[in-house]
Parts: C-alpha cells; structure tokens; sequence
C-alpha cells in the first residue's frame, strides 16, 4: 500500500514527540469536547465522539480526563472551538493538509502561514491541494493482534478496503463513511484498536532527500506543536535511510 513506510516513519517520529504528554492529552480533550458538543454526550449515539474517545485511550489517556472533556461540553463557559482546514506545499512542494480546533481563526491562520513561510512553503486556498487526496478511515493494531491472513479476514468482514500488515502493525483501511461501523465490528474481532481516526490519504506521493526531508519535519514539528494544530497529513515519501540519519 502506498504511503506505508510513511506511516512508519510518522509513527517513529510521534513516539518521540509523545514524550509531551501534557500537549497531547490537551489536543485530544479538546477534540472529546467538540465531538460532545456537536452531538450527544453518549458515544454509543455520537459515532464521532466514540471515535476520539477511542484516540484517547489508545494514548492511555487517563478515564477522568476523559470524563472532564466530555462534561466541558456542557458547561454555559465552556470554549467555542472552529474546525478549520488548511493547505498548502511545504519543502520539495510537498502536498500539507493542516486540521486546526481554534477558538481565534485569525491567531491560527497567522500562525500556520508563518510556519509554512518560514519553511519556504506556501499557503494555499481551501481546496488547493486536496484534490490530491482521499479522505478515509483507518484502524491501526499491533502485529500481536493477529496473524496478516486472520486481519484481512476480519477486515473484510467488518467492510473494510484495504489492509497492509508488516512485523509491527496492521493498517486496515476503510471508507470514511464507514469508520466507526467498522471500527466496532473489528474491536469485536481483533479487540481494541491502537488507533482509530479519519485520515487524508496521498494518490501518489513526493520522495524526498535528506535535506528537503529534514526542513519539512522541521514544517511538520512546529504545526504539532501549535496547540490549535490537531493533525497534519502530507504526500510525502521518505526512506527508511534517510529517517534513520534524521533521527540520528
């Protein structure tokens, strides 16, 4: 599948990020609340919030912060959060789709274009790059939850499209629509999941070298760290040679 040893290469880079826990239980706390408040407070009756919960867990976010997100959507001072989407090229015209939870459009809009200029990138309108995208679902488990033949069997079960299973993980994807009918028919099967989230994925991708490579994680890293940034997605490819000297 195309884009696999991307995701690798992200997951290795994220486990080093994650060391910030603080930030990352914020950034999904406050997806929890904008998903309680956009439906029901439930998330056997809210598929979107069920979906965030489970992002939590699989970070081993704590069950009271959890409740504390869930309960802030509720409360008459509780912040009022936009989703906002931007795009743009980063270093080696590389393809960004930026997802932002902003109590202030104008703070974060500046913000991510500072970061994108800064880089040598470049902003673009709504829609500029997505069209090299698709927007689909993806449920990621550890190799340890089956044998490759057993997850492709239960992926297709629970309607999946697509599964890439390697010695460290399994990477079923589906359509967007169907993410959370899947995700609960392969959690009755395989288990919990460590990852369940919509994603942009690239139709072809951007190899990079090592020099454009080590600007664009340097593009990529300053988003995640903005804390109005939720997820980045881009259509670049780089090997594992190259990640291995950047991570050196």
């Amino acid at each position: 599948m195309a884009g696999h040893s991307q995701f690798k290469n992200i997951m290795h880079r994220k486990g080093r990020q994650d060391a910030v826990r603080a930030k990352l239980f914020s950034k999904l706390a406050r997806e929890i609340t904008v998903a309680a408040k956009a439906g029901l407070p439930d998330p056997d009756m809210n598929a979107r919030l069920r979906l965030a919960i489970n992002a939590a867990k699989a970070q081993s976010m704590p069950k009271d912060n959890i409740s504390r997100a869930i309960n802030k959507a509720s409360g008459a001072d509780g912040e009022n959060y936009e989703e906002v989407r931007y795009e743009g090229y980063g270093p080696g015209g590389v393809a960004l789709i930026v997802e932002a939870l902003t109590d202030n459009r104008n703070r974060t809009a500046s913000a991510v274009r500072s970061y994108f200029t800064k880089s040598g990138g470049a902003l673009g309108e709504t829609g500029s790059v997505a069209f090299m995208f698709n927007r689909v679902g993806e449920i990621v488990y550890p190799a340890k939850a089956g044998t490759p033949d057993a997850v492709l069997e239960a992926a297709i079960e629970a309607g999946a499209e697509d599964v890439a299973s390697d010695d460290e993980a399994h990477v079923i994807t589906c359509a967007f629509e169907d993410l959370n009918e899947a995700s609960k028919a392969l959690e009755a099967t395989l288990g919990e999941a460590e990852s369940v989230k919509a994603v942009w994925r690239p139709t072809t991708t951007t190899p990079l070298d090592e020099d454009k490579a080590a600007s664009l994680m340097k593009l990529i890293d300053a988003l995640d760290e903005d804390d109005d940034v939720q997820n980045v997605h881009g259509n670049y490819e780089i090997s594992d040679e190259v990640m291995a000297k950047l991570e050196a």
